[in-house]
């Protein structure tokens, strides 16, 4: 996945790569958080393409910008992964 973030932000050096790695930690929370899910992102190309322009928006400083930009893809994915086409469903504990 780092290697894809860097190839999509056209970073050839290293330096960056542990800032990387946690932007895209967050990333994958941000969207486990919004749909209740995670994903194999390996397989799931849809997903993973969200999170590569999150990671995107974020390392430009417009993070803010990304919702209102990929809102109509963020509610497929929402409604998707309700619907069981992607994503595995979190489970919470309740006690």
């Amino acid at each position: 996945m780092l290697d894809e973030l860097k190839s999509r932000l056209r970073i050839t050096w290293n330096e960056e790569d542990k800032e990387l790695e946690k932007l895209i930690k967050r990333s994958e929370s941000y969207l486990s958080e919004l749909t209740g899910a995670t994903f194999d992102l390996e397989k799931e190309e849809w997903p993973k393409e969200l999170l590569l322009e999150r990671c995107r928006y974020v390392y430009n400083n417009a993070a803010d910008e990304f919702e209102r930009n990929f809102a109509d893809e963020l509610k497929r994915l929402i409604l998707f992964v309700a619907l069981g086409k992607v994503g595995t469903k979190r489970h919470e504990n309740v006690p």
